[in-house]
């Protein structure tokens, strides 16, 4: 066995680990550390299971331990509403909040199109998010049985539990989540993985792709109208790490033409983040790196829009470059496939 042997794992141990931890910082650091531990116990391998099966039971219990006393994670709509767009804001640290990640990093090109999707919607922002509000052991039971279609069994070996205790984790976790409202997004997950749901009802339509393409136009004329009419109703936009938290189109708009009034003249260049549409912003015709943005799209409308203001450690993260030049069109959008 060879350390280039883990290498081809590393995507779906850093979509693990992320899942768990909430941050990719903290996920490639879990993954380093899984891959040290695998070397160092190679020949305890026996083969009676796979390496992948093995390499996740290591990634995991590196996962619980550094979860063992860690506050948790936390959705960036935990976030108290604002009363006022004008208020003045208050700042949270790193930690408090689920960071982004490229598909790229845990989506691996040689894949079918079915797993993908499931790769996609285990990485949404609101799902991981969810997730983050379980305690770490019914956390890994839940991602090891309804992400990664391991069996109660195998989950009891790698745990060092009992099948019914699994069984009784995963109820209780499934409860957590109902009273977050994730239930439907966790439902949605596991009939793809079963794949009794078709891996195109997860891709964007037509309509979809347009939605997105608008609001790269609209964004970019700074047209706030035409902007917010592309939301829902009750539509949100956060903007980590600031406690900023605004629902419904009236609060966007009153925010956009107020203190958000400097994205003015703004450029985007498409990436794609937690299976969604996403884009890196910059202020002053592009010579300004100042957010990743992440949408969430909700049938022909925009749901929610994240702001992630770490441009400083995002922007190499995603590969988009720290500045872009003020002359020439703007990059047409790229969607999630």
């Amino acid at each position: 066995m060879h350390a280039s042997d883990f290498d081809r794992f590393r995507p779906a141990l850093t979509g693990l680990c992320y899942r768990m931890l909430g941050s990719l910082t903290d996920a490639e650091d879990a993954v380093q550390e899984t891959m040290l531990r695998a070397w160092k116990s190679r020949d305890s391998f026996d083969g009676r299971a796979q390496l992948s099966t093995w390499l996740h039971r290591i990634a995991t219990n590196v996962c619980l331990d550094a979860l063992s006393g860690r506050s948790p994670r936390w959705r960036p709509f935990d976030v108290r509403p604002v009363g006022n767009t004008r208020e003045e804001l208050a700042t949270r640290p790193a930690e408090y909040w689920v960071e982004p990640i490229p598909d790229l990093a845990v989506i691996p090109a040689d894949i079918d199109v079915h797993e993908q999707a499931v790769l996609r919607e285990s990485i949404r922002l609101a799902f991981v998010a969810a997730l983050q509000h379980l305690p770490p052991r019914q956390r890994a039971v839940l991602i090891l049985t309804q992400v990664l279609n391991w069996s109660a069994a195998e989950v009891a070996e790698s745990l060092d539990m009992t099948v019914a205790a699994v069984n009784s984790a995963l109820q209780r976790a499934r409860a957590t989540l109902a009273e977050r409202n994730a239930t439907a997004e966790l439902d949605r997950l596991v009939a793809l993985g079963s794949r009794e749901q078709s891996a195109d009802n997860v891709t964007l339509t037509p309509k979809q792709r347009q939605l997105v393409d608008d609001f790269v136009a609209a964004f970019e004329a700074y047209d706030v109208p035409r902007l917010t009419a592309l939301l829902r109703d009750d539509a949100t936009m956060c903007m980590p790490p600031y406690d900023l938290w605004l629902q419904g189109r009236a609060d966007i708009a009153d925010w956009l033409t107020g203190r958000g009034c400097g994205c003015q003249g703004s450029r985007l260049v498409p990436t794609q983040a937690n299976g969604r549409p996403a884009f890196a912003q910059y202020r002053q015709g592009g010579a300004q790196p100042w957010a990743l943005v992440v949408l969430e799209l909700d049938g022909d409308r925009i749901g929610s829009m994240t702001y992630f203001l770490d441009t400083a450690t995002l922007f190499p993260r995603f590969g988009v470059p720290p500045m872009i030049s003020r002359a020439g069109d703007s990059p047409t959008a790229v969607h999630p496939s």
